[in-house]
Order: C-alpha cells, then structure tokens, then sequence
C-alpha cells in the first residue's frame, strides 16, 4: 500500500543518481573565494581613495561573484552531508535558501550603489584615472585566473560551471572598468565614472535579479530549468505496459539535484525490480533527474479514484 494513498497491490521502485562537484573542486572554490575576497576589500578601498564610483560598483560585483563561490561551494558540500531521521533529505535545499538570501542581500547593495552614483551624476568628482586603469587590471587577472580555475568543469557539473561563467563575467566587467579610466585620462571628462558605475549596476541587477527567480521558484518546488514534465510524462506513458500516469511530481532537492515522484497504472502486473532499475536510470542521464521514486498501482478502477474503500 503507497504511503498517503488507499490503493492494492502497490509496489515502490526507489532510483538514485548524484550530480555533486567533484572533490578536487574544493580547493578551487577556497583560492577562488580567498583570492576575491582580498581583491573586493583592496578594490572598494581604492575605489573610495580614488573617488572612482566604477570601481566601488566593480567591487559590489565582484562581493556578488564572492557569494556566488561560495554557494555553488556550500551545495558541493551539503550534498555531502548525511540524511537524519528528522532531515530525511539531509540538507541538500539549504543552498537553495541560501541563493534567496544573497539576491536580497545584493539587492539592498544595488540601491546603495545606485544612490552614490545618481549622486555622483548631479555632481561629477575628481577620479585618479590611473587608480581605476591599476585595479581594475589587477582584477582582470584574478578574475580570470579563478575561471581557469573551473574550466575543465564547466561541462560537466552546472554548480562548477555557473562559478565559471561568474568569475568570466567578472574579468569582463573589470575590462570596462580599465576601458574608463583610460577614456578619462585621455578625456578629463569625470562624468564617464558614474556613467561607467550605472552600466556595472545594471550587470550586477540583472545578474540578480536571475538568481532571485531562480532560487524563488526552486522553493516553490517549480520543475528545474532544463527538464521538460511533458517530456517526462511522455517518457512514462510510453512505457510497455504503462496504461496511465498519475501524481507525477518533479521538484529540486537542491541548487544541483532534482527529485520525482510518479503512479504508474500497469493493470497486466508488476514489471519487476529490473524495470524499475531501467526507468531510474533513464530518468537519470536522459532528464537529469537523480532520485526517482515510482509507485506501480495494479488496480486500474482503484488507481484512477478517490474511493476510500480502495
């Protein structure tokens, strides 16, 4: 009998796949993170020394990449952690919590930014060009040398390559920022700062704003980017014997790994554990979808309703 539902002659198939960073990730995500924090806080400090808003914006961004590290490393590792008679899934959503949590936090530092600049905008500053062209060079160079860092993940594991794809981003930003120093030295012209700062702003929010809708809809437990539920049910349905498909839900576990439950109607009997064991498999590497559990209802009239006296 299906836990929560009154129908006979219920059986249960229980397949897992894993898609976690691999180990050696580890001490990528601790120089990647070690390494822009560093820059972050000599960035900012030099943006305020120089009065380059650029820079201070560059430097939210590059706080953003920092968090973004640290998430894609905080899933690796809760994916590690055991399941718990009380956390029957371990803690594997926590990143997912944690993604809502940074786009807030990177909100609130967007309308800081955004203030100064506007500022900044009425009433233009003196910027050290060469401070701007420095640092944000220095920035090209880290940026970029942690995205070589995850490079040869970047294919294989979507936590390691949403890391790479952030540091790359960076390295690109900073290159603007380089290209604005050097347009005000040549020019004199301290408007292209905050110009260049609302243009970073705009990165950074709409970087932001697609990770809040991301990570909202991952807690609404909404079916992941990537994976189609017609497509599923499809596959289902077309299973040899698979008369209906029923309570078919699909939900992120976490930022990396996707869960799925389904009745599958087979009123000519129970298939077997080795049909079971084929459809987790091919939910796995053809849908991405690693912990599937199905349930096969015998009973075609009972499977189909409501009555209690199923």
């Amino acid at each position: 009998m299906g836990a929560g539902h009154s129908h006979d002659h219920a059986a249960h198939g229980h397949g897992h796949g894993h898609s976690h960073a691999p180990a050696d990730f580890g001490r990528a995500f601790a120089i990647g993170v070690v390494l822009n924090t560093v820059f972050v806080v000599v960035e900012a400090t030099y943006g305020f020394i120089s009065g380059s808003m650029a820079l201070v914006a560059d430097a939210g961004h590059n706080l953003s990449d920092v968090m973004s590290l640290l998430l894609a490393w905080g899933a690796a590792a809760a994916a590690k952690r055991p399941a718990s008679g009380r956390f029957t899934y371990g803690f594997k959503s926590s990143t997912i919590l944690a993604a809502i949590a940074n786009a807030g936090l990177l909100l609130v530092a967007i309308g800081a930014i955004l203030f100064e600049t506007i500022n900044r905008l009425s009433e233009p500053a003196e910027v050290q060009g060469w401070t701007m062209v420095i640092v944000a060079g220095i920035g090209i160079v880290i940026n970029g040398a942690t995205a070589m860092l995850f490079m040869r993940g970047r294919h294989a594991d979507l936590n390691i390559r949403g890391a790479y794809l952030h540091m790359l981003a960076d390295a690109l930003v900073s290159f603007g920022v380089v290209i604005a120093g050097v347009a005000i030295l040549l020019t004199g012209a301290h408007w292209i700062d905050p110009v260049t700062s609302l243009a970073i702003v705009a990165v950074i929010a709409w970087g932001t704003w697609s990770l809040l809708k991301d990570s909202v809809k991952m807690g609404l437990h909404a079916v992941p980017e990537g994976i189609s539920e017609p497509d599923v049910r499809s596959y289902l349905q077309g299973l040899a014997g698979v008369e209906a498909v029923h309570d078919l839900h699909i939900w992120p576990m976490s930022t990396t790994e996707t869960a799925l439950t389904a009745h599958l109607v087979m009123p000519g009997g129970h298939p077997g554990d080795d049909f079971l064991r084929t459809v987790a498999h091919a939910l796995s590497h053809d849908h991405a979808i690693g912990h599937a559990t199905i349930q096969i209802e015998l009973d075609r009239d009972c499977a189909l309703s409501s009555s209690e006296s199923c």
